[in-house]
């Protein structure tokens, strides 16, 4: 296995001449490091449904990023058409992140007020756009490292479920973004547990792969040994990603993740969920409105292995995401602080809706 500095890693980037996305290809880590330059929006639009890159903010930054390609590379009679398009194609690549949709009305709300000036004007406006949706990114989720650092003491364990690192953001990451920023103020003796995260092991091959190349004692466990292991009480604290909030505080993650909020009850183990404020959906009132993301059969019965684990014509389930209630949420950490029940009131407290 090939270890990188994860804070070094360009996760989705635009390349210096301002003309492709760079982004790491996700779904050949650990393995491989493979950057990929994409151009088209039909490449970008496969990269996010594809999950070569992947995780809330990194995929709003990619289609940020996507949506001003598409206008960089259209002919000035064209631009607003092409720019318009994209924005609404790019859109329908996974349907659950929130950022997703919120990176693209930004984008689209920048092009509002560039309407009537020269094309190349507009073009390097949509680029300095989406730019600063990274730029921010970044900034929010040193931002969310440092309220989470607060809730971490020498010799903690730490449980996280799928991967909300740096490889799911710009830099740093949301949920692991506590102990990168525990690594900068030398805490030390911090232990991490990976859930494996099952059927696409992000966790295994990103948030352990982040973490062993950090330097982090880190430990591997597949999805279903994490009751035993916060029985035995090597577990303190848990921190998970989201990709979309609800106003009352339902948060939807990656499939299990409601699953160990629950264990996590019944341990009494504080369980933390790291949310951007653009994962926030303010026009959602719980839980139950959050549209969940099926994907492909293959993920389950034959995607990591060498020879298909289970007999053809079976029906398989595959929701890539699960809604964990806000009842079993300790706290939601954002860029402006960590947020407790009630949280619209909390979210509202923040200026966050």
């Amino acid at each position: 296995m090939i270890l990188l500095d994860p804070l070094k890693i360009d996760t989705v980037r635009l390349s210096d001449e301002g003309d492709a996305l760079v982004i790491i290809d996700q779904t050949l880590l650990p393995n491989e490091v493979k950057y990929l330059s994409l151009t088209r929006t039909e490449d970008i639009w496969e990269a996010i449904r594809a999950l070569r890159v992947r995780g809330a903010p990194a995929i709003g930054v990619a289609a940020a990023f996507g949506a001003y390609l598409a206008a960089f590379y259209a002919p000035d009679a064209e631009l607003e058409a092409r720019f318009l398009a994209a924005c609404d194609y790019l859109a329908t690549s996974r349907p659950t992140a929130v950022n997703l949709f919120w990176a693209l009305d930004r984008m689209r709300r920048a092009y509002d007020g560039l309407r009537g000036r020269a094309p190349g004007d507009v073009r390097a406006a949509l680029r300095a756009e989406a730019q600063a949706i990274m730029d921010e990114d970044i900034e929010i989720s040193r931002s969310i490292g440092k309220y989470g650092l607060e809730l971490l003491r020498p010799g903690m364990g730490i449980l996280t479920h799928c991967n909300a690192g740096t490889l799911a953001t710009a830099k740093y990451g949301t949920a692991l973004a506590p102990v990168y920023a525990a690594l900068d103020h030398g805490l030390s003796g911090l232990r991490v547990y990976c859930d494996e995260t099952r059927p696409l092991l992000q966790g295994a091959r990103l948030s352990a792969f982040e973490m062993v190349s950090a330097g982090v004692d880190t430990t591997l466990l597949c999805d279903n040994m994490a009751s035993s292991l916060m029985k035995s009480g090597k577990v303190d604290i848990i921190f998970v990603g989201c990709d979309r909030v609800a106003r009352n505080g339902d948060a939807a993650n990656k499939i299990g993740t409601s699953g160990v909020a629950i264990l996590a009850a019944h341990y009494g183990i504080p369980f933390y969920v790291c949310a951007p404020s653009s994962t926030i959906d303010v026009a959602i009132a719980s839980g139950e409105d959050i549209p969940i993301e099926f994907r492909d059969p293959s993920e389950v019965t034959e995607l990591w292995y060498k020879k298909r684990m289970a007999p053809e014509g079976v029906g398989v389930y595959n929701p890539a995401f699960d809604v964990t209630d806000a009842s079993l949420i300790t706290g939601i950490i954002t860029e402006r602080g960590i947020v407790r029940a009630p949280y619209e009131e909390g979210f509202r407290a923040l200026g966050l809706v």
